[in-house]
């Protein structure tokens, strides 16, 4: 028992550790390629205000004075830039949403195994492909993007995570000290020839990374005082951040300016779920290479509210940050981004705005195919199923076509088509991502299935007098095998590759062996019984197209519950002589001088034994008429026309039920000590009665459907006295008889 329990735990233990194998693994690649675009880049620099934990109804609605909440950022929308709400995905945490808008991806869940605050996976980024990026903040965020970056390009400016206090009764200090870092930070530049240079080059980020917000709506609740006073203060920093940063730069007009935030918040306070209160987040763009303001010609209810109408929103999904960022400043789009070009906050040339779609689309295709790659090399090349909506040849023609559109000055079909090759890249991706995860699934559903059939046999074996059965497991394998068989044949013949060979084998093996394998087991009750229903099933499953396959199951089990109540009925009756079921044995129950005489009650059984065998008949439908055969039935057996053949499939099929049915009123009859030959005396006179009730519905008018099936009626009823005997002796014959073999003694010499 110490043993059963160690191995329990050890498989409890794989099947626990088996979902992080399936579910949480890092959608991730390395050794793409950098793409970017080779034209100019409208801006030499960019800005990121990043504020944290931002409502995005919150932000752009008007306050309760009718006045804007962020006055600023307002102006900018009206005059200066574009503007949307930024889309985030679940877990709308910090760390997740600031690696979507800098990285470009969605963070896998494997990260909430480190609470996020570390890299579990390394992972490209604007910062990474910026010539140098300087940032202020959180200790929390900052330093995960410095620690992924090659070279010593990326400065991080960290206040103490213990300044990070819930309790504080005014947590815009946290956004104080950004703002005046970065101004002491110019302010000491402008002494330094050295940072001065560093300064002056092109691909230059700035991140400001404010955490006030997040901590005043976990403290106070979005709906409050500090929460929307926070906004303002927010608000006056970046006015101040952007005056400071232009005056710095001379008023180039080469600086570009994002505002966003990595998730919103819930009313009590709350973030990393799927409520639009916390996944829908403001997006303000503006500066160089960022389109002006433009008229708004849809009706938008949410812009209505906002009082914003008048203005053309653009909506992007977070991730799609990352690569607008990557076309302003002319860097090359992170190598592990999934996001989208939103072309239209560009204010850039056509072509240029065409060539920033190929790269973003070459960027993902790389990615795509070192995922092909990785996974043809870790799968057996006979198993390995490629992404057939995007094939080598397809990749190509797309990558051909979109050229030739640009060279002729066609941008918006260039544009076009590298949107739909994007979209099949990340379909792609997705694909590969999860390719495993079915046979994965299946793998421990079959474990899980395996471990809980070993316990019920443990259960009953050691509380039951069931004797251990060899051929049982002849039995937990073919079900399986004929599912198998079933399912690969019908995936076979919808890519039309015809039969397999293997599986009509199999499918014809099985069916002959039905017969046999039943009396190789015990003539004990129950294991007779289930050792009947394992072999028949699989068989009936072979020449099952659908639904129908349950039903041999489903009548399975009413025949239980029907000798279940059959055997507590003798206790009312007081029968004296009734045996427990499981200590029944067919081949001893035979013995006529133990049956005794019929009373009221075996009436009712042998009403059962006719319900049942309607019931057995048209359980799946009037499988009587010809109009209903369907040769998909025989798919696992042949697949030529032969009509003998399939005519013989189908009559067995159809008799499968009626051997269930017979086979448990056999148990019934033993059980309640009752001769079969009494029974059908009874039988005989209900399948004349109602024989006589069909007889004057028989119709020679009508439809050939009514007519038809009027005369089958009654041919049916007819018919069952002499087809149940046929059945009671093949029943018999399947619960009494066993094959045994005789094994040869062996001699010791003395």
């Amino acid at each position: 028992m110490l043993l059963f329990f160690i191995v329990g735990l050890i498989v409890h233990l794989v099947f626990f550790t088996s979902i992080f194998d399936i579910y949480f693994t890092s959608p991730l690649v390395h050794g793409m390629t950098p793409q970017r675009t080779l034209l100019p880049p409208p801006a030499k620099r960019l800005v990121l205000f990043v504020a944290d934990g931002l409502r995005a109804d919150t932000f752009f609605e008007l306050d309760e004075h009718g006045l804007f909440r962020a006055p600023y950022l307002r102006n900018i929308i009206h005059t200066k830039g574009s503007w949307g709400v930024s889309h985030t995905r679940v877990p709308t945490e910090s760390r997740p949403g600031h690696v979507a808008l800098i990285a470009g991806f969605y963070e896998d869940v494997s990260a909430v195994a480190r609470g996020w605050k570390e890299n579990p996976v390394e992972f490209d980024s604007v910062f990474n492909e910026s010539t140098y990026t300087w940032s202020w903040g959180s200790p929390d965020i900052l330093p995960m993007f410095a620690k992924g970056a090659t070279g010593d390009h990326v400065f991080t400016h960290c206040y103490l995570a213990e300044s990070e206090d819930f309790a504080s009764e005014d947590a815009t200090k946290l956004d104080t000290w950004v703002f005046d870092h970065v101004k002491s930070f110019f302010r000491s530049a402008q002494k330094n020839q050295t940072m001065l240079q560093k300064l002056n080059e092109d691909k230059v980020v700035f991140f400001l990374h404010l955490l006030g917000l997040d901590t005043n709506g976990h403290a106070h609740r979005p709906g409050s005082r500090e929460y929307k006073d926070n906004v303002k203060k927010v608000d006056e920093g970046v006015k101040e951040m952007v005056t400071l940063i232009e005056d710095f730069y001379g008023n180039d007009d080469k600086t570009a300016f994002i505002f966003t935030s990595d998730h919103g918040m819930t009313d009590w306070g709350s973030h990393g779920a799927g409520h639009p209160s916390e996944t829908l987040t403001p997006l303000v763009a503006w500066g160089a290479g960022v389109h002006h303001p433009r008229e708004n010609l849809l009706l938008d209810t949410v812009s209505a509210e906002w009082n914003l109408t008048s203005l053309k929103r653009l909506d992007v999904n977070q991730a799609d940050v990352a690569p607008l960022m990557s076309a302003l400043i002319g860097i090359s789009f992170p190598l592990n981004s999934v996001g989208i070009l939103p072309v239209e906050y560009i204010n850039s040339s056509n072509l240029f705005k065409a060539e920033s779609m190929v790269t973003n689309a070459l960027q993902i295709l790389e990615q795509f195919k070192v995922k092909m790659v990785q996974k043809k090399q870790t799968t057996l090349s006979f198993l390995f199923s490629p992404f057939s909506s995007l094939s080598e040849s397809q990749q190509l023609d797309i990558v051909r076509r979109t050229r030739s559109y640009i060279h002729g000055g066609n941008y918006k079909e260039a544009m076009d088509l590298c949107r739909a090759l994007i979209d099949l890249a990340l379909q792609g991706l997705a694909y590969y991502h999860t390719y495993d995860r079915f046979f994965l699934g299946i793998s421990v559903v079959m474990g899980f299935t395996g471990w809980i059939l070993y316990v019920i046999l443990i259960i009953v074996k050691t509380n039951t007098n069931v004797n251990r059965d060899s051929s049982g497991h002849r039995r937990m394998i073919s079900l399986a095998v004929s599912i198998c068989v079933v399912s690969t044949t019908h995936s076979s013949l919808a890519a039309k590759q015809g039969l397999p060979l293997l599986n009509q084998i199999v499918s014809w093996t099985i069916l002959a062996f039905s017969l046999v394998v039943p009396l190789l087991s015990s003539t004990f009750l129950f294991q007779r019984l289930l050792s009947i229903f394992l072999s028949f099933v699989p068989s009936y499953l072979l020449l099952s197209t659908g639904y129908e396959a349950f039903f041999p199951v489903a009548l399975s089990c009413l025949m239980f519950v029907w000798i279940f109540i059959e055997q507590e009925t003798l206790v009312k009756q007081g029968i004296s002589f009734k045996q427990k079921l499981n200590c029944i044995d067919f081949s001893c129950s035979a013995d006529i001088t133990q049956f005794r005489q019929l009373n009221l009650d075996d009436t009712r059984r042998a009403f059962f034994l006719v319900f049942f065998i309607v019931t057995a008949f048209f359980g799946t439908g009037n499988i009587a008429s010809i109009n209903s055969f369907d040769p998909a039935s025989v798919y696992c057996f042949l697949t030529v026309f032969n009509p003998f053949v399939m005519g013989a499939l189908m009559m067995w099929k159809i008799l499968i039920p009626f051997i269930l049915v017979m086979c448990s009123f056999e148990t019934v009859q033993i059980s309640a000590q009752i001769s079969s030959k009494s029974l059908f005396l009874i039988v005989l006179v209900i399948s004349d009665i109602m024989s006589l009730h069909f007889f004057f519905l028989v119709k020679d008018y009508g439809s050939w459907l009514d007519i038809g099936t009027s005369i089958s009626h009654y041919v049916i009823v007819m018919s069952m006295t002499i087809f149940l005997m046929l059945l009671s002796g093949l029943g018999y014959w399947l619960t009494t008889k066993k094959i045994a073999f005789r094994r040869k003694m062996k001699h010791h010499d003395t």
